[in-house]
């Protein structure tokens, strides 16, 4: 599914796992991770046996550290390098905010910069409490555009994005809690049990529900003129149209699990 041994794409049990591997440099990622990246998302949003994706770092000791700085020499050492890098990056960043599907970023260790980026393009964040965060962006002269910053102020405020830029500080899990970075934290060595829990019970639920709430939340955060309420309103009632709404009706009257199939 990927071309670069960097980044590991497999699916398992309705759940989609996108890996960035680069463990010794702590999951720093490259240009062609960022396109690798784009290239398994895509082909997850194919995959109508992938119910929601997962995004997690390799090894135990960051989910993404930003950018692979011993790469810039090559990939970013001009002009056009640059514009290339950022386009390519946003990219990836915008098929994750987009995606039609629930997605969950799996933290633990180091998420800054980048990471802190891709994390934000997440519907959900759950990190471990070793987990440690910052945006560095002030510390070494970057620019960082508005798309990127208002996903961050859609998360947790003006102020605390703010603070997040202007000090440049990192800060822990509880910290990232306390904001309403993370929607939850849990033991290091609970991380993955409890991502699971959550995919599970998403997966278990009816997709096209799941779809339309997640477009039309995507909608209302959008300026009033550009929202189209009109298709969050068509997906609502495919909602009611679909196979999966009887079922959900039958199983609750049979007492019994429904199992929906996204028709």
């Amino acid at each position: 599914m990927t071309e670069t041994d960097k980044l590991l794409a497999r699916k398992e049990a309705g759940v989609g796992i996108v890996t960035f591997n680069n463990p010794e440099r702590l999951n720093a990622v490259s240009l062609e991770m960022w396109e690798a990246a784009k290239q398994a998302l895509d082909a997850f949003a194919a995959d109508d046996d992938v119910r929601v994706v997962v995004l997690t770092g390799a090894g135990d000791k960051a989910f993404v550290s930003g950018a692979d700085i011993s790469k810039f020499g090559s990939e970013r050492s001009t002009l056009e390098g640059v514009r290339a890098y950022d386009a390519t990056t946003a990219a990836t960043f915008a098929s994750i905010d987009g995606f039609p599907k629930p997605t969950v970023a799996m933290i633990r260790g180091y998420c800054i910069g980048g990471g802190l980026g891709l994390a934000s393009c997440c519907d959900l964040r759950i990190c471990a409490d070793n987990s440690r965060f910052a945006i560095p962006a002030a510390r070494l002269g970057l620019g960082y555009g508005p798309t990127g910053l208002k996903r961050l102020v859609d998360i947790v405020g003006p102020s605390f994005a703010k603070e997040i830029f202007y000090t440049a500080r990192q800060f822990d899990a509880r910290e990232a809690y306390a904001m309403g970075l993370v929607n939850r934290v849990v033991p290091v060595t609970e991380l993955e049990s409890a991502v699971k829990a959550v995919t599970d019970m998403i997966c278990a639920n009816a997709p096209l529900t799941i779809r339309a709430v997640k477009y039309t939340v995507g909608e209302i955060l959008k300026d009033e003129n550009e929202r189209d309420l009109a298709g969050a309103n068509e997906m609502v009632e495919a909602c009611f149209k679909s196979r999966d709404y009887t079922e959900g009706r039958t199983a609750f009257m049979e007492k019994r699990k429904p199992v929906f199939t996204g028709s």
